[in-house]
């Protein structure tokens, strides 16, 4: 039976694999960015070892099937990654001089700029998370005991709202959100992505 618990160092390769098998508009991103340590440095990595106290995930038999991760202040943690994660990561992936045109380098881009995370139309919902399962585990009710788990973490930290972003296209997790009591943010001249919000309570 799976559960939920703390995220542990020990996750970490299966952590990066969850977000590598649900990138690509919550499926297999490997032939789109074959560097699989690519979208993990962007998605997962950064969350759990700057935020452990909110990240958690789902275990089969002890072993990670799903997980989701937040940040509890999204302008606070935009200047971690400028300050303490980019340091980490930026040999790897060295900022683009020119601008980018192919995926890998769209998402290397992204990478070199945190700031993006800070839109004022979000400011209410101070916290944003990060939730992926793999495709065996969806649709079974972990999602939502997932994202429970981590709405009374953020509660129990006093942060009232959290946020999150996703492609428009992706008709189930909008479903799914929806569910979840998730509602629509309004953020002008955004159209492949949609910003959804709602109150830890």
């Amino acid at each position: 039976m799976p559960e939920i618990r703390p995220y542990r160092p020990s996750d970490r390769d299966a952590v990066a694999d969850i977000c590598v098998r649900t990138a690509d508009n919550g499926g297999d991103s490997r032939s789109l960015y074959p560097d699989l340590d690519l979208m993990p440095t962007l998605f997962a990595f950064p969350y759990a070892d700057l935020e452990p106290d909110y990240a958690f995930v789902l275990t089969d038999a002890d072993h990670p099937v799903g997980y989701v991760l937040a940040a509890p202040d999204t302008p606070t943690f935009a200047s971690r990654l400028r300050t303490e994660w980019l340091p980490r990561v930026a040999d790897r992936y060295p900022p683009l001089t020119e601008p980018p045109t192919t995926p890998t380098e769209q998402m290397i881009s992204l990478l070199h700029n945190p700031e993006r995370l800070v839109i004022p139309e979000v400011a209410a919902y101070p916290a944003h998370l990060h939730i992926d399962l793999l495709p065996a585990y969806q649709g079974a009710g972990h999602g939502r005991a997932l994202m429970a788990t981590l709405l009374k973490a953020l509660a129990a930290a006093n942060i009232p709202a959290v946020h999150l972003t996703m492609l428009t296209t992706n008709t189930p997790a909008r479903a799914f959100y929806d569910r979840l009591d998730f509602h629509h943010i309004p953020v002008p001249d955004v159209d492949a992505v949609t910003y959804l919000g709602r109150s830890t309570s």
